[in-house]
């Protein structure tokens, strides 16, 4: 009897033993919730812009592109990419569906600045720059006309017309009185006591 015994206690240990190591196992098979759930990033579009002069279709290397997206109205942020050699800027984290302002600034050139509604997964954009133009002025006729002036020069130096002489000859000057200098007392010519 003592040997059935510790044969069914061995058995009852050996069992016991066996759940406890199998028990962490089916508990991995449930699902955890802890932390947040995992949201994907959203889906983003390839962007090629391509600067090139207008005048001779040239490309324009080292020209700053900025990208400025908004997305469901809310900003993204905005990233400047140099154009390589080729003239070209590639950027593949503007997310489809949002906003793009696209601005080109080259040295020699006038600034380029558009928006584009980016819906599709790949998307190409072509900027011809020209050089830049007289300022529009309230002033005066603007034909847009190409400058005559550097770039950064606001204002032309005018020449300033000599002032007209009025019709009517002004008042001579009243003579001024005659001044009699002031000389020091004398010490010679005060009364002694």
């Amino acid at each position: 009897m003592p040997l059935r015994r510790t044969l069914w206690s061995q058995l009852a240990l050996l069992l016991c033993i066996v759940l406890v190591y199998c028990l962490p196992a089916t508990a991995q098979d449930a699902p955890e919730k802890h932390g947040r759930k995992y949201k994907a990033p959203p889906a983003t579009s390839h962007i090629e812009v391509t600067v090139l002069k207008k005048f001779n279709g040239k490309p324009i290397s080292n020209a700053a592109v900025i990208f400025d997206a908004t997305l469901d109205g809310k900003d993204q942020g905005n990233l400047e990419v140099k154009t390589d050699p080729d003239g070209k800027a590639i950027i593949d984290i503007i997310p489809t569906g949002s906003s793009v302002r696209v601005q080109v600034i080259a040295t020699g050139f006038a600034t380029y600045a558009e928006e584009y509604l980016v819906t599709e997964p790949n998307r190409e954009i072509t900027v011809s720059m020209v050089h830049p133009q007289e300022q529009l002025s309230s002033y005066q006729d603007n034909q847009g006309k190409a400058a005559t002036r550097k770039p950064g020069v606001q204002e032309p130096n005018r020449p300033t017309a000599p002032a007209t002489k009025p019709a009517t000859k002004p008042a001579a000057p009243a003579p001024a009185p005659p001044t009699t200098p002031q000389q020091p007392p004398n010490s010679d010519t005060t009364p002694k006591q």
